[in-house]
């Protein structure tokens, strides 16, 4: 299985009703992506300097699925999205490996 983990900062202006958008959008393509397992997107609450603004935890059966979430017309929608309402953004992809038992 592959995780697939963003961290977003989101600009002030508007900030709240951004994240709300974003999370409203993301949350929407469950189901609407094949290879698509799962999605959570959470909005931060730690005040920290170096936390980010919201995050989305994806999983996906294969690298193969990851990519193509990536270029999927729907995911593309909310990336333009993100794009104007963010400063930056943090990825990291892993697979997970289960032993067969």
């Amino acid at each position: 299985m592959v995780v697939h983990i963003v961290m977003f900062k989101f600009k002030e202006e508007n900030k709240v009703l951004n994240m709300a958008k974003v999370q409203e959008r993301l949350e929407k393509l469950e189901g609407k992506i094949d290879g698509l397992k799962s999605m959570e997107v959470g909005i931060n609450f730690n005040e920290s300097e170096r936390a980010m603004d919201l995050s989305l935890y994806s999983t996906f059966e294969t690298q193969e699925d990851l990519k193509t979430y990536a270029v999927h017309e729907e995911h593309l929608k909310v990336v333009e999205l993100i794009k104007e309402v963010t400063l930056e953004s943090k990825v990291v992809d892993y697979m997970l490996d289960y032993p067969v038992e």
